[in-house]
């Protein structure tokens, strides 16, 4: 039956009723008011980001436009400023090549003569060569200015020596002495005297040599070998006049391929399958002509040089227009009563 009554309500739970009311509605405007700020922070956050997407992808693009995707060397001179000094010096070296393949040669010694000379003879020696030198100079050297009087003929003879990889060590102090002393030394001051150098050794006296000396043909020889002075004087005078001759004891010879051995060349593979060296004069000695010596100053920077100069120097007359002349008397290393040299 309790159920089934009515029930009655006060003022004081109205009053409570209106409260919890009123206190809801606050809580709500308050919920609202902070979610209104918190999507305006969002929206305006969202709005910063898309513009710098925007101003970064316009970079981009520009970036894209003026750089190409691969980068090449030539991009990167430009890029650096050195495009226009590259062709400077490309401009600069073909104008000094010019120059020297016209005759504007650096001359550090002219013919005491001042006539045009016959011959200039280069004999190769070392720091330990001494006493071959102080030989040579007691047979065909011996007389007093001999040295003089071979110029008045149009000879000029020199020991070239290099310099010690030690530069203005007690090696290259003994030379200095020993030239100031006898007056015969060719030295190359860019040439560093070690046994691995020595191929490099004929770029740099040729070149010196051609140089310093107007001559009609120009002299290797080696100061282990006896030379018989007259009888080269008279080899060279018949065959003056001519021109891109290469004079020598010619050969070829097998190319030793396996390292550690005597003569072994580390760039055996460039003779071919039968690793046999071209035709070249023998190392002894061998004579060019002034347009080949010329030559090889104009291009010395350029010229291959392999383990061997004999063989380096033969390369370097196979592109050209040389006329190879065999001449047996020149065979140091054969007997004969006519040849102009024998082995010490």
């Amino acid at each position: 039956m309790e159920s089934s009554l009515p029930i009655t309500t006060t003022k004081a739970d109205r009053r409570s009723k209106s409260k919890n009311l009123q206190s809801t509605s606050k809580s709500s405007l308050v919920l609202a008011f902070l979610s209104c700020l918190a999507w305006l922070y969002v929206a305006g956050r969202l709005w910063q980001e898309a513009e710098s997407r925007k101003v970064l992808e316009n970079l981009l693009k520009k970036d894209s436009n003026q750089q190409p995707k691969v980068v090449t060397v030539e991009d990167k001179l430009m890029v650096y400023g050195c495009k226009e000094l590259e062709q400077k010096i490309v401009e600069a070296e073909m104008e000094l090549t010019l120059a020297k393949s016209q005759g504007y040669l650096k001359s550090q010694v002219q013919p005491s003569s001042g006539k045009k000379l016959l011959a200039v003879i280069g004999i190769y020696t070392g720091f330990g060569g001494r006493l071959r030198r102080n030989v040579i100079r007691g047979s065909w050297m011996s007389e007093v200015d001999a040295l003089a009087k071979l110029e008045q003929k149009g000879i000029v003879v020199r020991f070239v020596i290099g310099r010690s990889p030690n530069r203005g060590d007690t090696l290259d102090r003994n030379i200095d002495e020993e030239n100031l002393t006898k007056k015969d030394f060719l030295i190359l001051d860019f040439h560093e005297e070690a046994e691995e150098e020595l191929p490099k050794k004929a770029k740099y006296f040729f070149s010196t040599a051609v140089q310093m000396w107007d001559a009609e043909f120009y002299v290797k020889v080696d100061d282990n070998v006896d030379l018989q002075l007259d009888d080269l004087i008279e080899l060279i005078q018949s065959r003056r006049g001519q021109d891109s001759a290469y004079i020598g004891c010619m050969k070829s010879g097998e190319v030793v391929s396996e390292e550690g051995m005597q003569w072994y060349e580390p760039e055996w593979w460039k003779f071919g399958d039968q690793k046999s060296y071209f035709r070249h004069a023998a190392d002894s000695i061998f004579i060019l002509s002034k347009s080949l010596a010329k030559y090889i100053h104009i291009n010395s920077a350029s010229l291959k040089v392999y383990a061997h100069g004999d063989v380096s120097v033969g390369s370097w007359m196979m592109g050209l227009g040389a006329t190879y002349i065999d001449d047996p008397r020149m065979c140091c290393s054969y007997s004969s009563q006519d040849k102009v040299c024998s082995l010490a």
